[in-house]
């Protein structure tokens, strides 16, 4: 359609101001009631008696607990078993309860408590719980993007995926014809059409992450000297988010243990982080707001570019972190200050910042 005046003047006009949400704590006692509400309620057609968890500020379309990202509660009764799905967002996981089979992309994974993993875009995923106890896991996504850009494809029931004629092994590809021709020696190129229409495949594969395993290596990060001032933790990394370090394309993953007393550095980052804290007890301070936690409360913990920081209770501290990191990554927008008296850098694009680790390595040898 004709539009009559589509311009608004910005000549001269000042950056808006970022108006910060704030952090928000969904306590274990409300997530164990929305669990028994869910059990209790008639079963769906499709199987997914699912709850998601809104932030009080978020505005339809594209509901999330964070701008980007959704966290949705999951329950399967014992016997249960949902119908298969497959969408262009993609997800990650955590069982929180119970145990269960996810199948993705064909591969049966069986997770119980703890365990992470991740459905890639486009995968078909279903659940069945084959337990005598109620299956219960968190699922993160980045659907909230999809849907504001009113792009985010949802398929149930998928047909079975046909074999890409295209990917027969040495077949020509179109783009082998393709021009491609480099402007200068400062790295500006022209690529032909079919380089947009047939981009080279990284591998996405459903990955699991064990608790079992993963807690034999957090002593490892657990016991790093006093003084360290980097986070106690492992990022659970997918091969195929390569540079971007993450679990999914949108989010990295992080399974954190932290020693009685232990705490961060205050730091911001663009990326919005959402904590499962599912070991342990303290408080964060973020934007100057002191939040109290314990086992079993998801918060979101850093809005993006909150000032924050946590302080362990008394005990040992372990937490399922959750960033849309990867995602800005891509943007080239994940601008980072580890320490507020230092500079801001935009991560992957600069350098980025050193932790203390060599210089504890160093005294302690």
């Amino acid at each position: 359609m004709d539009v009559q005046n589509p311009f608004v003047d910005v000549s001269g006009a000042p950056p808006r101001k970022q108006v910060l949400g704030p952090s928000v704590v969904v306590r274990k006692q409300q997530i164990a009631a929305e669990v028994e509400r869910l059990i209790d309620s008639e079963r769906p057609a499709n199987g997914r008696r699912a709850s998601m968890i809104v932030h009080p500020l978020a505005v339809a379309p594209g509901l999330g607990f964070a701008p980007g990202i959704d966290v949705t509660l999951n329950v399967l009764k014992p016997g249960e078993s949902t119908t298969s799905l497959r969408r262009n967002s993609n997800l990650l996981e955590m069982c929180i309860g119970g145990s269960g089979l996810a199948t993705v992309d064909g591969r049966a994974l069986a997770v119980s408590k703890w365990d992470v993993w991740n459905v890639p875009s486009m995968r078909v995923h279903s659940y069945r719980n084959e337990g005598r106890e109620p299956m219960v896991r968190l699922s993160y996504s980045n659907a909230p993007v999809l849907e504001k850009l009113d792009v985010h494809f949802v398929e149930e029931n998928p047909e079975p995926v046909k074999a890409d004629p295209a990917a027969v092994p040495g077949k020509q590809r179109s783009r082998d014809l393709a021009g491609r021709i480099q402007l200068g020696d400062e790295g500006a190129w022209l690529l032909g059409y079919e380089y947009l229409v047939d981009i080279d495949v990284v591998e996405s594969k459903p990955l699991l992450w064990r608790w079992e395993e993963v807690a034999r290596h957090l002593p490892a990060v657990r016991d790093l000297a006093p003084g360290y001032d980097g986070r106690r933790l492992f990022v659970l990394y997918n091969p195929a988010t390569e540079r971007r370090n993450g679990t999914t394309g949108s989010f990295f993953a992080t399974l954190s243990s932290s020693p009685p007393g232990n705490r961060h550095v205050p730091h911001r980052h663009i990326s919005s982080a959402i904590n499962y804290w599912f070991r342990g007890h303290g408080h964060s301070i973020v934007e100057g707001e002191r939040v109290e936690w314990s086992e079993g409360d998801l918060m979101l913990s850093a809005p993006g570019w909150a000032v924050h920081c946590h302080y362990m209770g008394d005990e040992v501290v372990s937490a399922l972190t959750v960033q849309d990191h990867p995602f800005h990554i891509a943007m080239e927008s994940l601008i980072w200050q580890e320490r507020i008296d230092e500079p801001i850098r935009t991560l992957g694009s600069q350098t980025g910042f050193n932790s203390n680790r060599a210089e504890l390595v160093t005294q302690a040898g």
